[in-house]
């Protein structure tokens, strides 16, 4: 098997036993990249500082100093800043910034000995459920339909498309609104949201402060339980990072949710659901009720509101975070007629650097913070807020341990075909997990089965605040339950 399709834990017991370099191991991760230029998953690479570091890590491998994540080769999102390296975040605006830090994050990963391969495609500011807003053009889903190309969904489209190709062992990715959930269903990988607070958001370009959160994109449920205990910490530069110990998540996956309550939201049945998303979500529903656990029919009755109130919410802290893209400090700044003043140079920056969806995020957002319409909609949408989260405490207040529902409405679906005629049918992409971070919660999306065509299609859970640990346990046991082996056929 080559070695680039070994998973983070089969790598890590194989360089521990000497069986295989982090050198060999990183070699055949950039050979794969090289030969993956069809699915535009890298676009800054960075072999050399990826041999640096795996040379260093087999030194520690060799010392009997190796934490779990040594050795191991990963993509990282272009939303992260990595010391020396371009940090666009997909956006033309950002072009030719090379920040002189390192978000915690990776830098966690890297202390733990990890290895970057290179930056991964993404919509631009993480806004976008297709990667089509991307700067860098679209990721493409290693899995496709005949000749169709098939989207990776949004925002960390490159990272999943990296993960399912088998072009890094793992990919970091981030998630407001499903950008690592709605991906991971679309590819047949894992894509772990912690609670928020739980990972550090410094050094992370900011979309929508108050729901951003990152986490891991695997290929198992395992291998997102190490790689989260690697990235998670407290961290004294994040004013938002909870101060609680990270737990050892992976030997919390003892297979064993005898006596767990999961809960089953009926607000969940949406109209127009594909028939084959209910099938997989009643199969899930027998495989943990098969594993010993209790179903209960819950009501989450607010759901509803959900993504109206994450479409004023998330454009409205975007419009705060992106008003510092000007054009005096860093990143792009537009040619100026004679004459011009420092509105005109705003003006015409702005207008070059944004996409169409940021300008359309930013300009719902200034919009509903406006004199005129804060109360009307930014404070009504907090509200609203407010009664979601409180919907899943009285689930949690009531005994139960996790929730069950589809991932996505739909399968994968062709590049070209919804950011591009209609955003709001693209934003419906996110019905099922935006409520998740308005919440704050912990969720994951796993795959579970393949649809008529062939496709993969995800399951989600959603976890007690802080209790990745046990989420992730609930996992591990769908995850054997249903089997998931498949890959895309290699056609790149």
């Amino acid at each position: 098997m080559s070695l680039n399709r070994l998973t983070i834990a089969d790598a890590r017991d194989r360089l521990r036993k000497g069986e295989i370099t982090a050198v060999e191991l990183t070699d055949a991760c950039l050979s794969a990249i090289e030969q993956a230029g069809a699915l535009n998953a890298f676009v800054h690479n960075t072999p050399d500082i990826a041999r640096r570091q795996a040379a260093a890590a087999d030194q520690r491998l060799q010392a009997g100093d190796a934490p779990a994540m040594c050795g191991i080769p990963l993509g990282i999102k272009d939303l992260f800043c990595t010391k020396g390296v371009p940090t666009q975040a997909a956006s033309r605006i950002l072009q030719g910034f090379v920040p002189e830090y390192e978000s915690t994050a990776t830098q966690n990963l890297f202390d733990a000995g990890a290895v970057m391969l290179g930056k991964l495609n993404m919509d631009e500011f993480a806004m976008g459920s297709t990667n089509e807003t991307s700067v860098y053009g679209p990721a493409v889903n290693p899995w496709r339909l005949g000749e169709q190309q098939l989207t990776p969904g949004g925002s960390s489209g490159g990272s999943a498309a990296a993960v399912a190709a088998d072009l890094c062992l793992a990919a970091t990715g981030t998630d407001t609104g499903g950008s690592m959930r709605q991906p991971a269903a679309f590819t047949g990988t894992v894509g772990v949201k912690p609670t928020y607070g739980r990972v550090s958001r410094w050094g992370i370009v900011a979309f929508a402060s108050s729901l951003d959160q990152a986490g891991p994109m695997t290929k198992t449920v395992r291998d997102a339980a190490i790689m989260l205990g690697a990235m998670a910490s407290v961290d004294p530069k994040d004013s938002t990072s909870a101060d609680r110990p990270v737990p050892d998540y992976e030997s919390a996956l003892t297979g064993d949710i005898r006596g767990k309550r999961i809960g089953i939201p009926r607000e969940y049945r949406i109209d127009g659901m594909p028939a084959e998303i209910e099938a997989l979500w009643q199969q899930g529903i027998a495989m943990l009720r098969d594993a010993g656990a209790e179903i209960v029919d819950i009501s989450l009755p607010h759901t509803k509101y959900a993504l109206p109130a994450y479409y004023v919410i998330g454009p409205a802290e975007a419009s705060s975070n992106l008003a510092r893209y000007d054009g005096v400090r860093y990143g792009h700044r537009a040619p100026l007629a004679a004459g011009d003043g420092i509105n005109e140079m705003y003006e015409k920056t702005r207008a070059e650097g944004f996409g169409p969806e940021v300008q359309r995020r930013a300009m719902i957002g200034t919009y509903v913070l406006s004199a005129g319409f804060y109360d009307a909609y930014y404070n009504r949408a907090r509200k609203v807020r407010a009664l979601i989260k409180r919907d899943f405490d009285e689930a949690f207040a009531a005994g139960i341990d996790t929730i069950l529902t589809p991932a996505t409405p739909s399968a994968a679906f062709p590049l070209g075909t919804m950011h591009a005629v209609d955003p709001v049918q693209m934003y419906l992409n996110d019905v099922f997990t935006v409520t998740v971070n308005l919440a704050g919660l912990p969720a994951l999306a796993l795959p579970a089965g393949l649809d008529s065509q062939g496709l993969p299609l995800g399951l989600q859970l959603i976890g007690r605040p802080w209790d990745e640990a046990g989420l992730l346990n609930h996992a591990s046991v769908l995850e054997r339950a249903a089997g998931f082996v498949a890959k895309p056929d290699r056609w790149w």
